[in-house]
Formats: structure tokens, sequence, C-alpha cells
């Protein structure tokens, strides 16, 4: 069976800063992988790159049929434009902040990207939302407006915004840093509901314990390069002495 995702020889720098030396990895469909690392390691500029939210400076993207070589991107502007326009409906990216719309309303903000993007009927993307919201636990809050939620709220509604957009991958980019501890637990639940359904998720985070239960495929990240890469045997006996090293800092943090 063909991966739905995959990445090879992606590298990135910022001025002098070489961020991401050759990254490659797979995914199948229906499965999570897990992506941790060091902070400034180049974990996120990756996650960034399969939404091109980072535009690498050489190496290939690919989900599903939408594929694009950084290295040899297409001569003309428009096809240039149309090549990360179908990379980007394939994914949907959910960010460490909510990034909700604090003008609208919860519907509002699901609704937005269906109606205005995709051209989707206002009715049917409405009916859909509700759905969404009833699925991370939120129903009855449609008409609430973020800063009238919790941390842990808005961040379910960020994951409901993504999904409105019927996406074929979810990038989640340390989705519980920026919550109160006793917030995360509420957001870690409706991910781990969504990996027993067999989402495509990439997830960078630093909940190892949580990963533990949801991993299918770990990538520890150091220095712009994949140092390991396994199943969830990584976060539990890795072979690499700096994964060893990395993990147990965070596990004693935790």
């Amino acid at each position: 069976m063909t991966d739905l995702i995959e990445v090879r020889g992606l590298e990135k720098s910022f001025g002098d800063h070489h961020v991401l030396r050759g990254v490659d990895f797979t995914a199948a469909a229906g499965t999570v992988t897990v992506v941790l690392g060091p902070s400034g390691s180049g974990k996120t500029t990756v996650l960034r790159s399969l939404n091109v939210l980072e535009t690498p400076d050489a190496g290939l993207v690919r989900i599903d049929d939408a594929v694009l070589d950084f290295g040899a991107p297409p001569a003309d502007r428009a096809s240039y434009r149309r090549a990360v326009t179908a990379l980007r409906a394939r994914s949907g990216m959910i960010f460490q902040a909510h990034n909700l719309f604090p003008h609208k309303t919860v519907l509002g903000n699901l609704v937005e990207g269906p109606v205005q993007v995709q051209r989707r009927d206002p009715d049917e993307a409405a009916a859909a939302a509700r759905e969404l919201l009833a699925q991370v636990g939120l129903a009855g809050r449609e008409d609430a407006y973020p800063a009238q939620l919790s941390g842990g709220q808005q961040q379910r509604v960020g994951i409901a915004r993504a999904l409105a957009l019927r996406p074929e991958v979810l990038l989640l980019d340390e989705p519980t840093s920026a919550l109160d501890p006793e917030l995360v637990g509420e957001v870690l639940a409706v991910i781990r509901d969504l990996a027993a359904e067999r989402w495509t998720l990439v997830i960078v985070t630093h909940e190892v314990r949580f990963a533990r239960e949801v991993a299918d495929q770990v990538l520890f990240i150091d220095d712009g390069v994949v140092a390991e890469r396994g199943g969830p045997e990584v976060l539990t006996d890795p072979r690499e002495e700096r994964t060893r090293r990395f993990l147990a800092r965070v596990l004693d943090a935790g």
C-alpha cells in the first residue's frame, strides 16, 4: 500500500542557521506519527513544511496525490500556487495557540473555511460543524465567542475547525503546550479519540506518556536530522544515547 505521506530530503535554513538537514519519513493512512526533539531541533519546521507554512529550500513533500518538489518547483507562479494549494487542501493545521477569529462565534469559526474556501453550502457546513462540536464535547457552545471559553475549550474548537475542512491529515503543533496543566487532559482525550478513529495524525509534542499510548511511529529529531525512528519502543527503549537523554529530561520535568 502506498504511504499517504512522503517526505524526502527536506532542507531548510534561516540565514546561517541550517534547521533541517535532509529529513525523510513516510506515514501510512490511519496512523499516528509523533515527532519529538529538543527546542530548536527543527520538529515544528518539519510540520509547517508539510502545510507549506514554511517553504523548504529543497526536498519533496507528498500527501496522497498532491506533491511538491521544493528543489525543482514549477517554473511558473500559477502552477506553483496550485501545487501549494493542493498540499494545503489535504491537511489541517492545529497550532500551539488556538488562532481562532475572536470576532466570530464558535460556529462562525468552523464554517468560515468550508464556506469561503471550499464553497460548500452554508447550511450543510453549519450542520457538519455542529456534529463536530458534539464530537469534541462542545455541543451547545455554537454561539459562544472564543473569549468566553477556557483555553482547553478553545483548542478543542481549533481541532473541530481543522476537521471541518475534511482534511486527509491532521498536523498538530504542540497542541497542549499553551494550556494550563488541568486543561491538558481534555484536549489529549479528543486527540486520543481521533487516533482511535484512524485519522492520520502527525503530532509534535512533549507529552511522552500520551505519545506512548497513540504512536504508531516515533521520529526523534535533533539538530535538523531524524536521529532515531521506530515504533512506540523508541519512547521506552531508545537505541540512541541522545534520545535517552532527551526522554529522561522530559519525563523528569513532568
